[in-house]
């Protein structure tokens, strides 16, 4: 069962994290913290360590020095499979479904159990996307690009899931299936704390809360999602964003 986040704190903090990728020194001192009942988007331009944050809070990508705190608790040293049993749910960039599988079996492979409270969320995943129920017994590699991330997204939230790591959903996706997108992000807000990793600087605004700007593999600037949008200065230098562009 996850566990229930503490109002008054960050759900989780990430403190002084530095991650290698071979001999590549990709989280150079990395600090950020996601609050709860809120979306914190961690944008920048490629390269500079985003998705890596995503892997190393994972357990994916050990961090060699830091902390990450969930809850409070320090989890860096777990592994990934104890960090999921811990209430995280990860959807990553290549979405992880498996194609050979049914869309149910997908799913069902997804669920750590199978009890009345997994149900009921299975039911309300379904309402959410309700492609996923038409294509129930169809292999998922038969689904489209936006089907897919329907369902990656769909099989993290279908356990008992209090913070969700979601790693650029939008990529490649057509604009009417990018709002589908935001509308399940806003939906799933309500139950879930969401870190964000998004390129799509229209996407981000319309379900963040809170933004990092990650830059070499440090956090350089963050704030409300809402003055961001108005800073045509910041979006310009870390961003590449231009007047023109919004």
């Amino acid at each position: 069962m996850a566990e229930e986040p503490n109002l008054n704190e960050s759900i989780l903090k990430v403190e002084d994290a530095h991650t290698f990728i071979g001999h590549h020194h990709v989280l150079q001192g990395l600090s950020f913290e996601a609050k709860a009942d809120a979306v914190t988007v961690l944008i920048g331009r490629n390269g500079a360590g985003k998705s890596t944050t995503l892997r190393t809070v994972m357990g994916l990508l050990p961090a060699s020095q830091g902390k990450i705190l969930y809850n409070g608790k320090e989890i860096q040293h777990k592994k990934p499979y104890q960090i999921a049993r811990l209430g995280i749910g990860f959807v990553p960039e290549d979405m992880g479904i498996f194609a050979n599988l049914t869309v149910e079996e997908n799913m069902r492979v997804a669920m750590l159990v199978e009890d009345e409270a997994t149900g009921q969320r299975l039911a309300r995943t379904l309402e959410m996307f309700k492609d996923l129920k038409n294509f129930w017994k169809a292999q998922a590699g038969i689904l489209s690009g936006g089907q897919k991330q329907m369902l990656a997204i769909a099989r993290a939230i279908v356990n008992d899931t209090s913070l969700l790591l979601i790693d650029e959903p939008s990529k490649g996706l057509a604009p009417i299936i990018v709002d589908v997108v935001i509308e399940a992000i806003n939906q799933i807000k309500a139950r879930s704390v969401v870190v964000l990793v998004e390129q799509n600087f229209y996407m981000a605004s319309r379900v963040g809360d809170h933004y990092y700007i990650l830059d070499d593999g440090l956090a350089v600037h963050n704030g409300k999602m809402t003055d961001l949008a108005e800073n045509d200065e910041l979006k310009s230098r870390y961003l590449g964003i231009s007047k023109v562009d919004n």
